[in-house]
């Protein structure tokens, strides 16, 4: 018969176990060093554990009644079929408790006997602990089980089906803007602005840029994209000599030597100016004009010395350095991160925005292409099959070890307790089992016995 230990209030055993792994303070708030506390599922198990025992330990009872009664009927004459049940009931008695021990084994020393390779769970649950964690990684943690899952499931089809939906790419399109509002909030703009400045600065130093403009400038040349430039000049220029013609009268006077008449210095500015208004005239509405053939001879030849003379391309550089070192230049570079940011929050807060339905767009496109594309929903597989292979093989033994580490951390006695609430019902069957089979068995034997004669 089992025999009960002094127990607490909930159950437990007052005796307590040796402490494997650390203790009980490894886990704050919780008893048992880490493991959860009881919760009432948990009580209402143990409840039903209770039960349990008492049904098995009763039926051991019943058995050890009926054998007692059997052997005294026997004794007295009462007839061959004492026999058989006295030798049922044995048995039945025998498998009992041998499973009775099996069971109390597991999570205790049966009767507080300090018997070897008992109380397993308690002494043994560093072991246990550490056998889960290579079980696991051996055999859900390697890559071919992680291939051959995922590819069993199909992410790519389900994940473009499941894009392909409005309502789904409108939900994955609202996340990204909440992730993109949140990030750009984190950041703070003086630390953006130093690196994007810094970046800036360091590409522009590292790179000569006078080869760069040599070759765009000669290809604006030869499309004539620079016409509209010089177009722009000759009546900006034509406006202003129209509106300050005194100014450039006054301007040719005044260079006139002291001893020349004043009327004749009137004379040869109105000549000047007429003459310069002239030539900005022509300029102007003559696009075969001389002058405009001569811009583009100087810059057809200023292009080429920005690829090719040394000269000019030291110079070039030379005045890159000095714009980028103007304070001017930085602050420009600084300020276009704030403008950036700006557009792109404003962008990601309004739902009819350009990005927004842009990126709603090309969600759906793709989850229409995963859909519908063979070769791309396997470059996505493969894509994911590779990432997923990479972060269980990179950090198998930190997720082996978280396992480990929390079983190592739990209680040995609260451990025992947790696992006996969780499967000791069902291990009452062994005992019910073990005391049904056992007297089925002894009665057997006892017949064959019987029957030769024994």
């Amino acid at each position: 018969m089992e025999r009960m230990e002094p127990t607490n209030t909930d159950g437990a055993p007052e005796r307590p176990w040796p402490r494997r792994g650390g203790d009980a303070s490894a886990g704050a708030g919780f008893p048992g060093g880490g493991l959860a506390a009881d919760s009432p599922v948990d009580e209402e198990r143990r409840r039903g554990v209770r039960r349990m025992k008492t049904f098995a330990t009763g039926l051991l009872v019943a058995v050890a009644v009926v054998f007692a009664a059997a052997t005294w009927a026997d004794n007295a004459g009462a007839g061959g079929w004492a026999g058989y049940v006295a030798a049922a009931a044995e048995a039945g008695m025998v498998g009992a408790l041998a499973d009775w021990f099996a069971v109390t084994a597991l999570f205790r020393r049966p009767m507080g006997l300090p018997i070897p390779h008992t109380a397993i769970i308690p002494t043994k649950k560093d072991q246990l602990g550490t056998n889960l964690g290579e079980f696991v990684g051996e055999n859900f943690l390697s890559g071919d089980v992680i291939r051959s899952r995922l590819r069993a499931v199909g992410i790519g089809t389900r994940l473009g089906g499941w894009l392909a939906e409005p309502a789904h790419a409108d939900r994955v399109t609202a996340e990204l803007a909440t992730a993109v509002r949140g990030a750009l909030t984190v950041l703070r703009d003086s630390d953006v602005q130093a690196v994007v400045g810094e970046a800036i600065t360091r590409r522009a130093d590292a790179q000569e840029v006078a080869p760069g403009l040599g070759t765009l400038l000669d290809k604006v040349v030869a499309d004539g994209g620079h016409h509209r430039v010089v177009d722009l000049v000759c009546v900006r220029a034509h406006d202003w000599l129209v509106l300050h013609s005194d100014s450039v009268m006054d301007a040719v006077t005044g260079g006139a030597p002291g001893w020349t008449p004043r009327f004749v210095d009137r004379k040869v500015g109105e000549r000047v100016y007429k003459e310069l208004l002239r030539f900005v005239t022509e300029m102007r509405d003559m696009p075969d004009h001389p002058a405009r053939g001569a811009v583009d001879r100087f810059l057809a030849d200023f292009a080429g010395d920005l690829r090719t003379d040394p000269d000019t391309r030291a110079r070039v550089e030379r005045l890159k350095s000095e714009l980028l070192g103007r304070g001017e230049v930085q602050d420009l570079i600084a300020s276009a991160w704030g403008a950036v940011r700006s557009m792109i929050v404003a962008a990601a807060e309004d739902e009819r925005s350009q990005l927004r339905l842009r990126v709603r767009a090309a969600i759906l496109s793709l989850g229409a292409r995963m859909s519908t594309d063979e070769r791309l929903r396997a470059k996505v597989d493969g894509w994911l099959e590779d990432a997923a292979v990479y972060v269980v093989t990179t950090y198998r033994d930190e997720i082996t070890s978280l396992i480990t580490d929390t079983v190592a951390s739990w209680d040995a006695e609260h451990t025992s307790r947790k696992i006996e609430a969780h499967i000791g019902r069902d291990l009452q069957f062994i005992r019910i089992n073990g005391t049904v089979v056992g007297a089925l068995a002894g009665l057997c034997i006892y017949a064959v016995a019987h029957g030769l004669g024994a």
